[in-house]
């Protein structure tokens, strides 16, 4: 059995192509595969091996005191899911193409998995206002499933998206409009930007559909999450779609 991590963390980093270097040495050595961007906002990464293996690359990643705090969600597959290993260096480690929307010293409020099953159980926030999920992912994400009801837009690319939402953002004025995507990148720069643009009902979802499926499961979500490796897609079990007998 291996275990897959998902992963990222918004952080000024100065030296990031003798990070990538170091990180690459550091995933060859323990045979690790999946795919491992570097830029100077940040990490972003999706590696599969060994728990041992896994283990000691982030115990390592960790003494970084900039990745001290690095939080990762995790799945297990009896298949690697990946081909090979890629590191690589980035203008951004989620393309986005905004100023100012890496959220380096500020981020938009979040709320976490748990308060959000709440509210979508009792059809309200705490204040008693419509909970809107808006779906930052694309298209041939979405097919694979999303949240029950949520605002889904026709976009082939991230970076599309503050365009195919701005029809609806009158629509969605009086509710809180709570972000979501994978594992939570999209929505850190999503969720702040849009609230820098005027959209300050904007949560994000904590830790993303990942997140969600490994605290609270597969409350009012509808299908499966897609993933961006050979696995396909996982169920709120974190089951994967496609996973061959190593």
């Amino acid at each position: 059995m291996l275990l897959n991590i998902a992963a990222y963390h918004f952080v000024p980093i100065d030296d990031a192509d003798a990070l990538a270097v170091r990180l690459r040495a550091s995933a060859e050595a323990a045979d690790l595969r999946g795919t491992v961007l570097v830029a100077e906002e940040g990490l972003n990464l999706f590696l599969a091996g060994s728990e041992d293996a896994i283990g000691a690359f982030l115990a390592e990643l960790r003494a970084d005191p900039r990745f001290a705090e690095l939080a990762v969600k995790a799945s297990h597959s009896h298949a690697q899911p990946f081909a090979r290993l890629k590191v690589k260096r980035k203008r951004e480690i989620v393309t986005f193409r905004r100023e100012d929307s890496a959220p380096l010293s500020r981020r938009a409020p979040a709320v976490t998995p748990e308060r959000l099953a709440q509210w979508l159980d009792q059809g309200h926030d705490d204040d008693g206002r419509q909970v809107v999920l808006l779906d930052t992912r694309n298209r041939e994400e979405v097919g694979y499933g999303s949240f029950a009801g949520a605002l889904t837009l026709p976009i082939d690319n991230f970076v599309d998206l503050p365009e195919a939402l701005a029809p609806h953002r009158e629509a969605l004025a009086e509710a809180t409009v709570v972000s979501f995507c994978t594992g939570g990148i999209r929505c850190e720069k999503a969720a702040l930007w849009l609230r820098d643009d005027g959209m300050d009902n904007v949560l994000q979802l904590e830790g993303g559909i990942l997140g969600y499926f490994e605290r609270v499961g597969g409350a009012h979500y509808e299908g499966r999450c897609f993933v961006f490796d050979e696995r396909v897609a996982l169920d709120p079990e974190l089951r994967p779609l496609v996973d061959a007998a190593a």
